[in-house]
C-alpha cells in the first residue's frame, strides 16, 4: 500500500521531523488578511442600519443598495470577523448579541469618520460664503465636527473656516475680528466679550496602569494634586487655566508641557506621569484600559465650555445660526 509520501511527490522530499523542527519559525505567520485590506465603511453602515431601521432590507433601502448585495456584504463581514452578526429567518434578520456589540463599535468608527469629514472640510474652508470660527483643541476635536455637520445640513452653501488654537489665542482672534465666533475652555474672559455656555465638561485625573495612583484605595486630595508635577497642556490652554482655578494657581510646575490632548494621553500611557484632562479626551483610553481614572475627594472638577464673540451677532446671520446649532447640539450626534 503506497504511503502518503508516495502519493504526493512533494512530500517525499520534505525533511525529517528533526530537520523540520530545526528550521521551522517559532511563530508561523498568519495568513488572515489584515482588516485594512477588506473592511469598508459600507459594511459598517449596513450593519448599523439594521439596528437603526429594524431589518436588513430597510437598511439596504436607506443605503441605496440592492438587498442581495447588502446581504452578501454582511456575510463577508461575518466571515472575516469570525462570528455571526445576524440571526436570519423567514421573518427577517435580527442582530445577535455579538452583532449588537459590534454595532456599538461600528458607530464609534462611523462617528469618527464623519467628524474627520466635517473637520477636514472646515479646515479646507471650501464654499461660497464663509464663516470663520476659532476653537480650542478639546472642543475642535470632540464637539465642533458634530456641530459643523448639523450646520452644513442647514446651510449647505456656507463653508465653515475652522482655526484650531488654544483658548488664549482664540480670545485674541475674536478680539481682533479675524474669527466671528470662538469656542473656549478657559474661565478667564475679557469683559468686552460676550459669552454663553455651550457644554458642561468634566476634568478627570488619569494615570497609567503602572502608576502608584492607579493602585490607591483612597480618593486623591486636592492638596496632593496641587503638589504633584503633572503632564500638562501649554500655557494659555483652557484646561490648564481651569485647573489653576479649581485646584490652586500655585501648583507645582508641569512635569512636561505638550500642545495636544492625544500627546498628553500617550505620555501618560507610557508612564511619564499623571495628568488632568477633559473626559471627552480620555474616554476612549479609559474604555480600552490604557489609562486609569483616579477618583478625587471633594466636588467634581466640572467646567463650562463657552462660545465667545464681540458685539452683537446679527439675527439670521451665519454666526448666530451656528451658535444656535451649538447650543442645541450637545456633542452634535
Amino acid at each position: 500500500m503506497p504511503t502518503a509520501a508516495e502519493d504526493d511527490p512533494q512530500q517525499s522530499h520534505l525533511p525529517g521531523p528533526q530537520h523540520a523542527q530545526q528550521h521551522a519559525p517559532s511563530h508561523p505567520p498568519s495568513h488572515a488578511p489584515h482588516i485594512d485590506s477588506w473592511l469598508n465603511l459600507t459594511m459598517l453602515r449596513l450593519l448599523v442600519g439594521v439596528a437603526d431601521h429594524g431589518s436588513l432590507s430597510s437598511s439596504a433601502r436607506a443605503a441605496g443598495i440592492a438587498q442581495s448585495n447588502a446581504s452578501r456584504s454582511l456575510r463577508t463581514l461575518e466571515r472575516r470577523l469570525g462570528y455571526t452578526l445576524l440571526r436570519r429567518s423567514t421573518r427577517g434578520s435580527t442582530l445577535t448579541q455579538e452583532g449588537v456589540l459590534t454595532v456599538e463599535w461600528a458607530r464609534e468608527v462611523l462617528d469618527s469618520v464623519d467628524r474627520l469629514s466635517a473637520g477636514a472640510d472646515a479646515l479646507a474652508h471650501r464654499g461660497q460664503e464663509e464663516l470663520a470660527i476659532g476653537a480650542s483643541m478639546t472642543i475642535a476635536e470632540h464637539l465642533l465636527p458634530g456641530w459643523i455637520g448639523a450646520f452644513r445640513a442647514r446651510r449647505p452653501g456656507v463653508a465653515t473656516q475652522l482655526r484650531v488654537m488654544n483658548s488664549a489665542h482664540v480670545i485674541e482672534a475674536v478680539t481682533a475680528g479675524t474669527v466671528a465666533l470662538g469656542f473656549v475652555e478657559t474661565p478667564d474672559l475679557p469683559a468686552d466679550l460676550r459669552a454663553v455656555t455651550v457644554f458642561t465638561d468634566q476634568l478627570v485625573v488619569v494615570a497609567g496602569p503602572g502608576h502608584p495612583w492607579a493602585r490607591r484605595t483612597e480618593p486623591l486630595d486636592p492638596d496632593e494634586l496641587a503638589t504633584t508635577a503633572l503632564v500638562e497642556r501649554e500655557e494659555g490652554s483652557g484646561t490648564r487655566a481651569f485647573l489653576d482655578r479649581l485646584v490652586d494657581d500655585h501648583r507645582f510646575a508641569p512635569l512636561v508641557e505638550l500642545n495636544s490632548n492625544s500627546a498628553i494621553c500617550q505620555a501618560v500611557v507610557e508612564g511619564i506621569g499623571p495628568a488632568v484632562l477633559s473626559r471627552l479626551a480620555v474616554e476612549g483610553y479609559l474604555r480600552s484600559g490604557q489609562l486609569t481614572e483616579i477618583p478625587t475627594r471633594g466636588p467634581r472638577l466640572d467646567r463650562i465650555l463657552q462660545a465667545v464673540w464681540r458685539g452683537r451677532l446679527p439675527d439670521g446671520g451665519t454666526a448666530a445660526e451656528f451658535l444656535e446649532v451649538a447650543l442645541g447640539g450637545g456633542r452634535g450626534r
